[in-house]
Formats: C-alpha cells, sequence, structure tokens
C-alpha cells in the first residue's frame, strides 16, 4: 500500500507494510508453533494409545495366567478327591470282605460238620439196611432151598405177571 505522492503516505504505507509484515510472521509462528502442538499431541496419543495396549495385553496374559493356573488347581484337587474316595471304597469293600468272611467261617465249619453228622447217619443206615437185607436174602435162601423146583417157577411167573400189570 504504498503511496508514492506523498510522504505522509508514504510512511504509513511502511508503518502498515511493517505491521503486515509482523502479523505474517506472528501467524506464522503461531501455525508453526500449533503444528508442532498437533505433531506433539498425536506422538503423546500414540505412546499412551501404545501403554494402554501394552497394559491390556500385559493385564490379560496375567489374568490368562491366573486362570489356567486355577484350574490346574481345581484339577488336582478333584483328582485328589476321586482318588482318595476310590481308595475309601476299596478300604470298605475289603472291610466287609474280610467281616463277610470272618462271619461265613463259623456257618462253614458247622454246615462242614452238619454234613459229616448226616453222612455218618445214612452211612450208619445204610450198614444197617445192608445187613438186614444179607439176613434176609439168607434166610430166603434157605426157604428156597426147602421149596420144591414146581413152586419156584409158579412164584416167578407169578411176578412176571404182576410186573406186567403195572
Amino acid at each position: 500500500m504504498q503511496n508514492e505522492h506523498t510522504p505522509m503516505g508514504e510512511s504509513a504505507a511502511n508503518a502498515v507494510d511493517t505491521v503486515v509484515e509482523k502479523a505474517q510472521e506472528m501467524g506464522q509462528a503461531v501455525a508453526d508453533k500449533a503444528q508442532q502442538v498437533g505433531q506433539a499431541a498425536m506422538q503423546k496419543a500414540g505412546t499412551v494409545a501404545a501403554n494402554v495396549k501394552d497394559a491390556a495385553v500385559q493385564k490379560a496374559g496375567e489374568v490368562k495366567t491366573a486362570v489356567v493356573k486355577k484350574a490346574v488347581a481345581v484339577k488336582k484337587a478333584a483328582a485328589k478327591r476321586v482318588k482318595a474316595a476310590r481308595k475309601a471304597v476299596g478300604k470298605a469293600v475289603a472291610g466287609a470282605r474280610k467281616a463277610a468272611a470272618k462271619k461265613a467261617k463259623p456257618a462253614k465249619k458247622a454246615a462242614k460238620k452238619a454234613a459229616k453228622k448226616a453222612a455218618k447217619k445214612v452211612a450208619n443206615k445204610a450198614k444197617a439196611a445192608k445187613k438186614s437185607a444179607r439176613k434176609a436174602v439168607k434166610k430166603g435162601a434157605r426157604k428156597m432151598a426147602m421149596k420144591t423146583p414146581a413152586r419156584k417157577a409158579a412164584k416167578k411167573t407169578a411176578k412176571k405177571a404182576a410186573r406186567r400189570k403195572k
């Protein structure tokens, strides 16, 4: 805005030019500073985001590790309980077997004794029956010897007829 015709206008124009230049310099400085602040803010935001991401990943890893440890501990505890229960059942079964065997032993002994006694009685009765049968056979043989052969044949025929009727 220079006006060459008037000296006063020239100095005013120079002043205005100076002010404009100064304003442009200040605007440029403000723009540079704003750009620097923007870049710094972006850098800071990136750093914060990366830190937040790293912290989240680390925390997730820690949580995962804790969960895995807890699951393993729970599994081990369950396995111990199952093992203890199995052992207790085995002991109970063994105890029951022993008790049953202990109770059965006298009963088995008594049954064996009773069977022996019964066998002895049967043997004695069989012996007596055998003896009486022998006696009867002897007696019958004597009687038969006294009988005539005709009587024998008739008796034999009668027995056969009786068997056929049955």
